[in-house]
């Protein structure tokens, strides 16, 4: 099933965990259409999705440091070893936010909610997903 924007209940579910005094991890998967969709906003230039994410990724990079997120990791996927078949990745990515706290406060800044629809238009497909650092139930 292909998302691009979480379900209130995602976004609820995420909120209620408790410890907001730690730092967050938040895994991006991305992949990208061939063509951004602008239907809704005939005044942005015609572009690939990739284009369209980079005119969202160098405003929102701002939106990010704002709130003492930076990026840990970015690179482009390869294989998919082990998920379904045909599943592909173009861009992964994981930024660090002092707390889940800074990330809403960046979600709900009038900088970043001016520039979200870049993000719409360029994704096909994405996956994010919030990662507790340092935490480990296995020894490894």
């Amino acid at each position: 099933m292909k998302t691009v924007e979480p379900t209130a209940s995602q976004i609820q579910a995420f909120a209620a965990q408790t410890d907001d005094t730690s730092p967050i991890i938040m895994l991006n998967l991305l992949r990208y259409r061939e063509q951004a969709d602008y239907v809704d906003y005939p005044g942005e230039l015609a572009c690939s999705g990739k284009e369209a994410y980079q005119r969202y990724a160098v405003k929102a990079m701002a939106c990010i440091e704002s709130v003492g997120g930076t990026v840990c990791f970015a690179g482009a996927a390869q294989t998919v070893v082990i998920g379904p078949e045909g599943e592909q990745w173009d861009d992964v990515f994981l930024i660090q936010y002092p707390s889940r706290q800074a990330f809403f406060d960046m979600l709900s800044s009038e900088q970043y909610r001016a520039i979200g629809y870049h993000r719409t238009a360029a994704l096909d497909d994405s996956r994010l997903v919030a990662i507790a650092p340092g935490v480990m139930h296995f020894k490894v």
